[in-house]
């Protein structure tokens, strides 16, 4: 193939694979008014009812809130739409950036309050997430998108009035236990099993050496008391991860207790204390330094590890149903 025929079909290729990109991505609608239905979803009394409360609301505060609804997302994330539509429809005013935009994607179950930079402290993701939690959620489950959408863009209304978002039904409008963690936002499950693996792998290996060991294994119970009370956040929420860390510190103590019975543990712990040294399994401990090892080589026990996370910037809340 000639060099000006590779580049030609170089250029074929591209030009392609961008047109599916943007082939891919659902179209922006044009701005008709304070509710654009393009799904169809609502009826005209709603609307047209829907409508004139949010000019009459943004005539009172020169806040602009807009509800769109649209069939389908085309496979796109519903943040990456909602910030597109944004971005198009340019809402609130130049420089205060007070604009809300209520996204509903029925055929996709997904939906999200997308807030403008000026109004995040007045309606931060939090208050965001419970009126999608406990307001539209309920609705969209039953089929009515009348009563959802009216009632969650009131809702948004009422918090940038001051006002707070209201509980779920039946439930106490303060928060308790149950509702601690539910507004957090987990990694795919793909995500979640790959740092599962990785997170157990080591906080696992030390425990069950902690569990093992007679004299350091005490330090290692509470020198992994932090690991277990954060990482797994990451992997099952706030209140899974409570629940292992009570199982943690429950378990760990009885079966290193369980344990010491054993004759294999106590003949260790008397090694050690005579001789500063004892075989358990394939490992040989070394009390004197706290190390280990299964031939020539040792890991200190007193070592650890970090780890990072990120933030994503955009104020809202998303969620489906």
């Amino acid at each position: 193939m000639s060099r000006a025929r590779w580049l030609r079909w170089s250029a074929c290729v591209l030009v392609a694979m961008f047109a599916a990109a943007f082939a891919r991505a659902a179209e922006v609608p044009y701005l008709t008014g304070r509710v654009v239905d393009n799904a169809e979803i609502l009826q005209m009394a709603t609307r047209t009812s829907l409508g004139a409360a949010l000019e009459a609301h943004e005539r009172a505060t020169g806040n602009q809130v807009v509800v769109l609804t649209v069939a389908t997302l085309d496979g796109e994330s519903i943040e990456t739409f909602a910030t597109r539509v944004f971005e198009s429809w340019k809402l609130g005013k130049k420089g205060k950036d007070n604009g809300v935009l209520l996204i509903v994607a029925p055929k996709d179950r997904r939906m999200r309050i997308e807030v403008g930079y000026g109004l995040e402290g007045v309606l931060p993701d939090v208050a965001a997430s419970r009126i999608i939690r406990n307001v539209m959620t309920p609705a969209f489950k039953s089929g009515d998108y009348d009563r959802g959408i009216r009632e969650g863009a009131t809702a948004i209304v009422t918090v940038l009035g001051g006002g707070t978002v209201p509980a779920e039904s039946g439930g106490a409008s303060t928060t308790s236990l149950g509702d601690f963690g539910k507004d957090m936002v987990l990694p795919p499950w793909p995500v979640r099993i790959l740092l599962g693996c990785f997170v157990f792998g080591i906080i696992g290996t030390f425990t069950a050496i902690g569990i093992m060991t007679p004299g350091v294994g005490w330090f290692l119970y509470l020198f992994l008391i932090p690991f277990w009370a954060m990482f797994p956040i990451m992997i099952f929420g706030p209140q899974a991860t409570l629940g292992l860390l009570v199982v943690y510190l429950v378990g760990y103590p009885t079966a290193k207790l369980v344990l010491s019975r054993k004759p294999w543990y106590q003949k260790a712990a008397a090694d050690l204390k005579a001789t500063g040294h004892a075989r358990v399994g394939g490992f040989v401990l070394g009390g004197g330094s706290g190390s280990w090892s299964s031939g020539g080589g040792s890991s200190s026990s007193g070592g650890g590890f970090s780890g990072g996370g990120g933030s994503s910037g955009g104020g809202g809340s998303s969620g489906s149903w």
